[in-house]
């Protein structure tokens, strides 16, 4: 059993999604490769090596591969997947962006977000807004699917020792090209990593109530921020925040959600996480269902007072 794993990267450092993805081959069986796709990625592959679990290390050094345009990297995908019994990458934008396009080359469908394995070929996946668990069985020649990193535990980044191989690249596919990218700048913690996540909703009221009441909390608490998606659709926050089904899946060891519903979109964005605590004016919003900690309580007097308190 051989296994393709794409690694997610900037060309310095290793995503830690990655890691995650890892533990799903892990638990799939067999020899573990990481692909490295980038420009100027050495140091990306030398941390790839040094992963838990991982056997090989392919490192595909060309320009067509700085910006990790989907086009590009699912070509040499496809290429080197041939030889493969699986191929994974992580549920995240770029995982999903480069997949579908690498199964559609390979000709064979593709098993999405799967959070569990239960055989080499046999796989659990949300579906209905993580309502029900499909499983899912696959007789394809090659298994391509994303993994959401929130269901498997991360392998450990130190302790490999895996040799690092030269990949020919499939070169610049000639259908898009990069124009240009702007990236949001902060201190706090990257949204789906971060340990405490605290988000707000429509509740909130405006983006500038939003800083005003959220921030304080965030910064005694050492938390990345996010939202619902009706906040994000309300202009209070940008849509990077956004956590639910379709935004971003987060797992933390403590999620607050203020002046949020819960929808089942966005419950099903978090409701994995390990504490959730809820606070909103609404005794009968959906959220306090999954919620461990609910209050009923009008957020701009209940949170000053928990960060005076904390």
């Amino acid at each position: 059993m051989s296994i393709l794993v794409i690694a997610e990267h900037d060309n310095k450092a290793l995503n830690a999604a990655t890691l995650n993805v890892v533990a799903a081959a892990q638990k799939i069986g067999g020899d573990i490769t990481v692909l490295v796709a980038g420009s100027g990625a050495q140091a990306v592959a030398d941390q790839a090596a040094k992963v838990a679990g991982v056997s090989k290390v392919l490192l595909a050094d060309d320009a067509a591969y700085a910006n990790q345009l989907a086009e590009n990297v699912a070509k040499l995908v496809a290429e080197l997947g041939k030889g493969y019994n699986h191929i994974l990458a992580a549920s995240t934008t770029t995982g999903k962006n480069i997949l579908p396009r690498a199964a559609a080359l390979l000709d064979v469908s593709m098993i999405t977000d799967i959070i569990a394995v239960d055989s080499a070929n046999t796989f659990k996946r949300p579906i209905y807004a993580g309502n029900a668990i499909a499983t899912v069985e696959s007789s394809e020649s090659v298994i391509v699917a994303t993994v959401r990193g929130t269901a498997f535990d991360a392998v450990a980044a130190e302790g490999g020792s895996a040799a690092v191989e030269a990949a020919a690249s499939t070169g610049d596919a000639g259908i898009s090209k990069f124009i240009n990218e702007e990236i949001v700048k902060s201190e706090r913690p990257e949204l789906t990593a971060a340990r405490i996540v605290v988000s707000g909703g429509r509740g909130v009221g405006s983006g500038e109530n939003y800083h005003k009441i959220l921030d304080p909390l965030a910064d005694k608490l050492g938390a990345a921020q996010g939202a619902s998606r009706a906040a994000v659709d309300a202009g209070f926050v940008p849509n990077d925040m956004q956590v639910g089904q379709t935004g971003k899946i987060v797992a933390p060891d403590l999620y607050i959600a203020v002046g949020i519903s819960g929808a089942i979109q966005h419950l099903a964005g978090m409701k994995e996480s390990k504490v959730i605590v809820a606070i909103n004016k609404d005794e009968e919003a959906p959220i306090n269902a999954v919620a461990d900690y609910w209050l009923v309580g009008d957020l701009n007097t209940v949170i000053p007072e928990l960060v005076s308190k904390i």
